[in-house]
Order: structure tokens, then C-alpha cells, then sequence
């Protein structure tokens, strides 16, 4: 039993989920009945939401009680990619939905729901969750909340704290590092279960209907993450940054693409930073960050259901204001994560822009459900697995001004 669970440990992670995917697609398949499969999944997604917030809260504040000189130019790279790299990517969209232009059969029942319609309304819920009680945000997973309180206590115990102090928050947060990586241990059961469910639940016969918008969206991904994405690093650390992107998407998109929650997979990025030799004081503030502001994949998805919406109801949209909504994508995609429903219910919002009316916007919500097995796990896998990306990129930035050599 020692020797296979050690056997077990050693073989590479990627290596494991692999055999889980391919394993959860069979069983999928052959067993679609055989529901009792998918709780390994929902065992594994629920211990990584549970620990993440928890992670996210004592590693940011002992990072920042213990940071040193410098850390600030690295933090205000890392912000300028995340945003940068959404706003191109709404333009991707945009651009897209010109030229494929996609219209849908909106004859289904409105979903229900109070999305937001105009982007005050996204605001005040931010800044609601800014302020929200520190316990309660951790307990309801406010990416927003906990790193706003962390900052702040952070901040007050390294002007404040002794070292002991700093010194006990540290062992902390190691050793809930430590119960994570126990946790990612049980990825391949949990991808296995995942994936059985979905193939069991929807096969690929639910996209038959609206598979032209579905391209159009993977197509706007796949071309962010393959081209723009890697065009940021390139003009930033003047190296090829294929070798970068394709480890964070094999080690952090794969995972995330699967549990489809920026949240759950802030473990992963975060052991993948420190395989990667990245600062920890750094990147344990600056990869939660990203889950909340680092959002292509939603910023795509905003722009190219709105514009579908527009050209559906037979509504002309000029470029002028297609950009103005590559602006408000950009806006309303980093607020993503502070509203419920995550990116479809923002498509309301960037809808009111265009004067495509509150029920066919609903309408485009319920088709956004429809393909979102696919599209919320791209859309997933694409913003966590930039996140590491830009977080990585950030920081050899910095190396290669000071004149050390990176190896990306």
C-alpha cells in the first residue's frame, strides 16, 4: 500500500489528471448512470473552495508583513498586464463579431435573475464587497473583501507587529500551504469526476444550435491566449514566451478549465509560482489579484453576446460604440467576480449600450447557459491560467533590469 501510494505521489501531477480526464470521458460514456462518479469531483471543488479563501487571507497578510523594498513596481506591471490584456481582448471580440457576424433564434424563456443594467450598479456592488466583514467574506468567498482586508491588516502588522509576530503568521500560512498541496494531490480523482459529469449530463449534441456563437467564442479565447497574450510577454521580457504560457496552461489551464472557478484554482496557481521560483511575498498577493481583475476570457464573452444580441434584434452597431463597449467589457469583466453569475450576467449591462431591450438580454443569458459548459470552462481556463502568466512576467521584468538571467 506504501509502495503505490508513494508510486502514486511520484508520478507527475499532469501526468495523473491526464489518466483521469481520459478516464472520466469513458465512464461518461459507457456508465452515464452511474452518478455516484461525479462526487469526487464535487469532493475535490468544494476542499479547494473551502481552503482557498482561507489561503488567500493569512498568505496576503503575511506576505505584506514581511515585504521587502521593491515590491511595489512589480505589483504595478503586474496590474497594467491584467488590464491591458482584457481590454485587447473585448477588442478581439469586437473585431470578431464583425467580421463572423453570429445571430441566434431567441425564442427561449427568459432566465431569472437582477442582473446589473448599467455599470454604477457594478461599482456599488464592489465597493460593497470592499467594505463587507472580513469573516463573512472569507466565509462566502468575497476574492474582493479578503484582499482588501488582508492589504490593510497586512500592512498595520508590519509597521506595528514584532517579528514573532510576522514570524508566527508565516508558519501560518506555510502550513496552509501545506493542507493545499495535500488537496491538489487529489486532482485526477476529482478532474475524473468532473469531466464524467458533463459528459454524462450533456454530450456534445446540446451545441448543435448555437455552435456558430460558440466558435466564435473559443475562437476569441484560443486567439487571446495564443497570440495576444503571448505578444504582452514577448514586447515585456524580449524572449519567446511560448514556453511560459504553455506550462502555465498545461499546469494551471488544464485544472481550471475543469473546475471552472478562478477561485478554486488560486492553490494551483500558486504552487505553480513557487515551482516556478517566483517571489512568494509577491505573487501571493498578486495571483489572488488576478482572479478578480484578470478576466479576457470574461471581457469575450461580455462583448461578443451583446454584439450577438444587437445583430440578432437587426440593431446597427458602429465602431465608435463597439469600442466604447470594448471600454465597458474591459470595466465590467474586472467586477465579474464580485457579482453573482459571474460574466453572463453582465451581458445586460454592456446589452443597455447597444439598446438591445432587458427581455432579449435575458433571453441571451439563458443561450449563454446553454453552451456554458464549454464556454465558462474555457473562459476559466484562459483568465487563471493569464494570471500566472502575467504574474511570471511581472516578475522577470524586474530580474531582467537588475541584469539577471531568467529561464522561462
Amino acid at each position: 500500500m506504501k509502495k503505490a501510494l508513494k508510486f502514486y505521489v511520484d508520478s507527475p501531477l499532469i501526468l495523473r489528471i491526464g489518466i483521469g480526464l481520459v478516464i472520466g470521458v469513458v465512464l461518461g460514456l459507457l456508465l452515464p448512470k452511474a452518478t455516484f462518479i461525479t462526487v469526487f469531483g464535487d469532493i475535490f471543488t468544494g476542499a479547494l473552495k473551502g481552503i482557498a479563501p482561507v489561503l488567500v487571507f493569512f498568505l496576503v497578510i503575511a506576505s505584506l508583513a514581511k515585504a521587502g523594498e521593491g515590491i511595489g513596481s512589480r505589483f504595478r506591471a503586474v496590474i497594467f498586464f491584467y488590464v491591458i490584456s482584457t481590454f485587447l481582448a473585448a477588442v478581439v471580440a469586437v473585431i470578431a463579431s464583425y467580421i463572423f457576424k453570429v445571430t441566434v433564434p431567441l425564442n427561449i424563456p427568459p432566465e431569472s435573475g437582477n442582473p446589473p443594467e448599467e455599470l454604477g450598479e457594478v461599482f456599488r456592488a464592489l465597493l460593497g464587497n470592499m467594505v463587507a466583514n472580513p469573516v463573512s467574506a472569507i466565509i462566502n468567498g468575497n476574492y474582493v473583501g479578503i484582499l482588501t482586508w488582508s492589504v490593510i491588516i497586512g500592512l498595520a502588522i508590519r509597521h506595528m507587529a514584532s517579528d514573532n509576530t510576522k514570524s508566527f503568521l508565516t508558519d501560518i500560512s506555510n502550513a496552509i500551504s501545506k493542507v493545499v498541496g495535500w488537496v491538489i494531490q487529489i486532482a485526477p480523482f476529482g478532474i475524473m469526476g468532473l469531466v464524467f459529469g458533463s459528459v454524462s449530463e450533456y454530450g456534445i449534441e446540446i451545441f448543435a444550435d448555437y455552435g456558430k456563437l460558440l466558435l466564435v467564442l473559443v475562437g476569441c479565447m484560443l486567439l487571446v491566449a495564443l497570440v495576444v497574450d503571448p505578444l504582452i510577454v514577448a514586447i515585456a521580457l524580449k524572449r519567446n514566451p511560448y514556453p511560459l504560457v504553455f506550462r502555465c496552461f498545461r499546469e494551471s489551464g488544464i485544472t481550471a478549465f475543469f473546475t471552472r472557478s478562478s477561485a478554486a484554482n488560486i492553490p494551483v496557481n500558486m504552487s505553480l509560482c513557487d515551482k516556478m521560483g517566483l517571489d512568494k511575498e509577491y505573487y501571493s498577493v498578486a495571483i489572488p489579484l488576478g482572479a478578480t481583475i484578470n478576466m479576457d476570457g470574461a471581457a469575450i464573452t461580455i462583448t461578443v453576446m451583446s454584439l450577438t444580441a444587437a445583430f440578432s434584434q437587426g440593431i446597427s452597431v458602429n465602431i465608435f460604440l463597439a469600442i466604447l463597449l470594448s471600454f465597458l467589457a474591459t470595466l465590467g469583466a474586472c467586477g465579474a467576480s464580485g457579482v453573482a453569475g459571474g460574466s453572463l450576467l453582465l451581458i445586460p449591462m454592456a446589452c443597455s449600450l447597444l439598446g438591445v431591450g432587458g427581455e432579449v438580454a435575458m433571453q441571451m443569458i439563458g443561450v449563454g447557459f446553454i453552451i456554458s459548459v464549454v464556454q465558462d470552462s474555457l473562459e476559466t481556463a484562459i483568465n487563471s491560467s493569464g494570471d500566472v502568466i502575467f504574474c511570471a512576467t511581472a516578475e522577470y521584468r524586474e530580474r531582467i533590469k537588475r541584469g539577471e538571467e531568467i529561464k522561462l
